[in-house]
């Protein structure tokens, strides 16, 4: 097995102009890496709306990747390093933070701190599944950077019900996905096709980067 790289560009994957006036940089989730379907379709159409992607892998996924053996997440310090180094990469851009679940439940806890233009979290993991009381809010309380959660109205780690009840920021906004799951996918009785959902996260997102300060 080769040594692990140094650089850390090499498990980058990058979409949309290089002149974008944002870039947003997009972390994976805890199951699937930078190139799902989820997250290749998110970061594929935000860029063709003229805003600059980067998308990024954990450690953990890296080495899930090379040895083609399953991890779990690296432990939360290593998971802030591996973002600090990612905005370190980009330090001329407007950065907007965001992340799928995990991803964009670390990019949360670095956004106010780091300089961040704003902050899109798809899927918050507001609780683990079936613990809805362990919540992992007390930071969005008093969240400062713009913004955006998109949710599935049914998400197991935080529904429209639940999610009523949570004192947040009013810094976030929240927008509800129609009968999406965790991975923002209706049930098919709902009437709402997965490509439905995606593409209105896709529309929200853009609209939302747009219209932050250049």
């Amino acid at each position: 097995m080769s040594p692990p790289s140094t650089d850390p560009l090499a498990n980058v994957l990058v979409d949309g102009p290089p002149q974008a006036t944002h870039t947003l940089l997009l972390a994976h989730g805890a199951g699937a890496g930078m190139a799902s379907d989820f997250m290749h379709t998110i970061a594929s159409g935000i860029a063709a709306e003229g805003i600059r992607v980067a998308r990024f892998e954990f450690p953990y996924m890296v080495r899930t990747a090379e040895t083609g053996v399953r991890r779990p997440p690296d432990r939360e310090p290593v998971l802030r390093q591996r973002w600090q180094e990612i905005i370190r990469c980009f330090p001329a851009e407007v950065l907007i933070l965001g992340g799928k679940s995990l991803g964009g439940r670390i990019a949360s806890l670095l956004a106010d701190d780091c300089g961040a233009a704003g902050l899109i979290c798809l899927g918050y993991p507001f609780h683990p599944a079936g613990r809805p009381a362990q919540l992992r809010t007390t930071h969005l309380r008093t969240l400062r950077v713009p913004t955006l959660i998109l949710q599935g109205e049914r998400d197991r780690l935080g529904n429209k019900q639940e999610v009523a009840s949570y004192p947040l920021s009013d810094r976030i906004q929240l927008q509800w996905l129609p009968d999406g799951d965790h991975d923002l996918v209706p049930r098919k009785r709902s009437g709402r096709s997965r490509q439905d959902n995606w593409e209105d996260t896709i529309r929200m997102a853009a609209k939302f980067i747009h219209e932050l300060p250049h």
